[in-house]
Order: structure tokens, then sequence, then C-alpha cells
């Protein structure tokens, strides 16, 4: 009579098992798929935080040739780091000191001509005064203020700029300090990071990341030789045309060029606007010469400074370059080599050798 008790309980107490097991699966499952969706939207709040730490890194490990060149002369560490950091500020410095006051004098003679040209819409002999009788481009002005809310939204713009331009230094802030303590702390932190790795594969994978950093750092290098003869190539060419403003172009064309693929087509672009101040001619002509710098760039130039950094296929530098600039923008595009050069060494020494032999 018990057994038979006891067999009547068994398959009740069974069902309760899998009833409680299907409910444990199932909160198992939401639970996952809430922390999942927690960890996305995480992530892309602090995005552009991410970039900018990105960033930071990508910078102390490119420069890290230039301080182990130092400390190899007797120079400490913190020293080395202090140089190296100090002419990485000093040419965004004299950028910023080139740039500005040309800019200032721009906005300053555009303040002291406004007064003329509102003399010039009320006079209808004037040119400027028979196009405000044809358009009415006052009156139109007048209700896009009033649409837009008044006194308000010019003072929204003026606070959005205003914005702006304290996210931009705040950024570089931020960049430049993280590249300083990433750049003072790289050796403690890669042997920080090897011990995640298990002794038996660590000095395996300690040899692939140091050879994949070592590539970083040279293809950096050669970015930044090219940049810098783009740079003094279109100093002596502003020199020699009359362009205005030539020592901060060429500046600003080797920054511009520090971009694969697109940054010195755009560069080119804004030398060749300016060159219109000038005239036409000058203007063609300056497109002509970017034209042939940008040939001489990519069949002469940079095949020779890159030679002994990094041996990447031109197609696979295009889509890593185009990925890169759609996921990080600019940033983007300036780590997508260096990461398309580190995926290639990780195939050839993880993946290719398995498929080989199998």
């Amino acid at each position: 009579m018990a057994a038979e008790t006891e067999e009547c309980r068994q398959p009740g107490s069974q069902g309760r098992r899998r009833r409680r097991s299907r409910v444990a699966v199932g909160f198992g499952l939401g639970l996952g798929a809430a922390m999942a969706w927690l960890a996305v939207q995480t992530v892309l709040k602090v995005s552009s935080m991410l970039t900018l730490l990105l960033l930071a890194v990508f910078i102390a490990i490119s420069l890290e040739p230039m301080v182990v060149g130092l400390t190899r002369r007797g120079l400490r560490r913190g020293w080395a780091v202090a140089i190296v950091l100090s002419v990485f500020v000093a040419i965004l410095a004299g950028f910023l000191a080139l740039v500005i006051p040309p800019v200032a004098g721009e906005v300053s003679a555009l303040v002291n001509a406004v007064p003329g040209w509102l003399q010039q819409l009320h006079n209808h002999q004037s040119t400027i005064g028979r196009f405000e009788d044809r358009y009415h481009l006052v009156e139109k002005a007048r209700q896009q203020i009033s649409s837009g809310g008044g006194a308000s939204g010019l003072a929204g713009g003026l606070l959005g700029a205003g914005q702006i331009v304290l996210s931009t230094v705040t950024s570089t802030m931020i960049v430049i300090i993280v590249s300083l303590y990433c750049m003072a702390g790289l050796p403690a932190i890669k042997q920080f990071c090897y011990r995640f790795v298990a002794r038996s594969r660590r000095d395996r994978v300690e040899g692939m990341a140091e050879e994949i950093m070592s590539r970083i750092g040279r293809f950096m290098l050669g970015n930044l030789a090219t940049s810098a003869i783009a740079g003094i190539a279109t100093f002596i060419w502003c020199l020699v045309t009359g362009v205005p403003y030539a020592a901060a172009l060429g500046v600003f064309v080797a920054l511009m060029d520090l971009i694969p693929i697109v940054g010195s087509t755009l560069a080119g672009i804004v030398v060749s606007l300016v060159a219109l101040s000038v005239s036409l001619p000058i203007a063609v002509a300056t497109v002509a010469f970017y034209i042939a710098f940008r040939l001489a760039e990519d069949y002469l130039i940079v095949p020779r400074a890159m030679k002994f950094a990094v041996d990447v296929h031109p197609l696979v530098t295009v889509l890593a370059v185009l990925v890169g600039g759609a996921l990080l923008g600019i940033i983007g595009a300036l780590v997508a080599i260096p990461a398309a050069v580190a995926v290639g060494l990780i195939l050839d020494e993880y993946v290719f050798p398995k498929t080989d032999t199998a």
C-alpha cells in the first residue's frame, strides 16, 4: 500500500519539478535579456567617452616608439613621456596660434564691414541695394528670426556654439590627460593585461601583442612623415602662388593628411577655396597641384614611407577606412589601418595555420 502511494506521488512531484525548471529557465532568459539591454544602453550613453579613451590609447601606443627611443638614450621614462607629449602639445598650440589670428582678423573685418553693407542696402543704386529690392532678403531674415524665437533663438544659437567650443576643449584635455597616463604606465598596463592569459600561452600572446603595437607605432611614424611632406608642399605652394595664410594652411593640411584616403582630399578642397580669394586661375592651378600631389603621395611617397611599417593590401585599406569611418567617424578612419594590421597578424598566427593543416 505504501509503495502504491509513493508511485502515485512521483508523477506529481516530477511535474512540479518540470514547472519549476521552466520558470527558472524563463527567469534566467529574461534576466539575461534585461542585462544585455542595459549593457547596450550603457555603452550607447558613454560611446563618446569610449571613443575619446580609444583615441587616447591609440595615441599612447603610437608615440611609444619615440618614448622607447628616448629611454634608450638614458632618459627616465617619465622625462621621455613629458618630452614627447610636450612636443605633441606644442604642435597643437602652434597650429592654434597660426589659425586664430587670421580668423580673428577676418571676423573683425566682417564686423567693420557690416555698417557699410547696411548703408548700401538702403541705396537703391548700389548692387547690394538692387539685390535687396529684388529678393527682399532683409524681410526674409526678419521673418526667419521671428519664426525661430527672435532673441531667444539667437541666444540659443550662441549658447549652442559656446557648448560646442567647450565640448571640444574638454574632449581635447581628456585625450591629452589620458594619453599622458597611458604613456607613463604603459609597461605596467601591458603586464597587467597579460596576466589574464594562461601562463602556457602568455609568451605567445605577449609576442603577438608587442608586434601589433610595434607595427602601430611604425605606421604612425610613417603617417607623420607623409603628413609633414604634405604640409611643407602646401606651405611652399601657397608662398609661390600668393595664397594667404600659408603657414596655417600647411599645418592644417598636415593634420588632415593623418586621416587615410579622405584627409588629403578634403584639405585640398579647403586650400583651393582659400586660393579662390586670390583669383580663379590660382584656384584652378591649386586643384591641379593637389591632384598631382595626391597621385605622387599614393604611388611614390606612401609606399616608401610605409615599406618598413605595415604590409596591407590597398583594398583592405580602403574597406577598413570606410568601415572605421562609418562606425567612429574621423577617429575610426584614423585607427582603421592599424586595426586591419592587427587582425591580419592574428589571422596569420592563430587561424590560418589551423586551416592549412586541417
